[in-house]
């Protein structure tokens, strides 16, 4: 299991040595040996990787990775450039639906989302790991302490940064988020199930680059390119 290794390491080091984690490492251990379990090991942080805590300009929070074959790879919503545009998640069409209409993107023909978190979107899920075509199977196993360490790392950065949390469990973690210097967007999660409920017309993303730009801060590009 990779380790962190940048600016991370320092806010969130003193998680890997207390108890729960050393029970979520061995717990992880083996579930890897005895099930397919995704992210591969080697992508659980790419969240931190591609986003080090000092570039960190929004933060989109999501649930637990994608369960099926050769979709998550570290970053919330975000699957693999080779996934078929067919095959991309309800939930990202949704988002990408979104985006057209609140920033006039058109819609990709895949699902990776590497650009945004190079520009310091950080691609956050509160559980990191799942196991194959069973959501929710590592819920309650101690990544959710985990994942609150990297969040209170963000909410206690001293400059201007947006939250945006879609759906109940990313919208609980409003209570420990008390910055004022921050932006904190609520909405309905994406998914087909609630996307009508308050997600589509939320223009989180334009608000996002309005308040960036408001402080001084460069924008996000949020258009994600074609690559076929």
């Amino acid at each position: 299991m990779a380790m962190l290794t940048n600016d991370w390491a320092d806010a969130v080091g003193d998680e890997f040595s207390k108890d729960y984690y050393k029970s979520l490492y061995l717990f992880l251990k083996d579930e890897y040996t005895h099930h397919k379990i995704y992210p591969p090991a080697d992508d659980i942080f790419n969240a931190m990787h591609l986003t080090p805590l000092a570039e960190v300009k929004a933060v989109i929070l999501g649930q637990d990775p994608y369960h099926n074959e050769h979709q998550a790879h570290g970053l919330s919503f975000s699957v693999l450039p080779d996934v078929e545009p067919k095959d991309v998640p309800p939930s990202l069409k949704n988002i990408y639906q979104e985006l057209n209409k609140d920033c006039g993107c058109y819609v990709p023909d895949n699902g990776y989302l590497e650009k945004w978190a190079r520009q310091g979107v950080l691609m956050l899920n509160t559980v990191l790991t799942v196991r194959a075509h069973q959501a929710n199977s590592h819920q309650n196993m101690g990544w959710e302490q985990f994942t609150d360490a990297i969040i209170r790392a963000v909410n206690e950065q001293d400059r201007p940064i947006v939250f945006m949390l879609w759906g109940n469990p990313a919208r609980r973690k409003r209570a420990m988020l008390d910055n004022p210097k921050h932006l904190y967007l609520e909405a309905a999660h994406p998914s087909p199930l609630s996307a009508y409920k308050g997600f589509f017309g939320c223009r989180h993303f334009s608000k996002c680059n309005e308040f960036l730009t408001a402080h001084g801060d460069a924008p996000i590009d949020w258009q994600i390119e074609n690559i076929r």
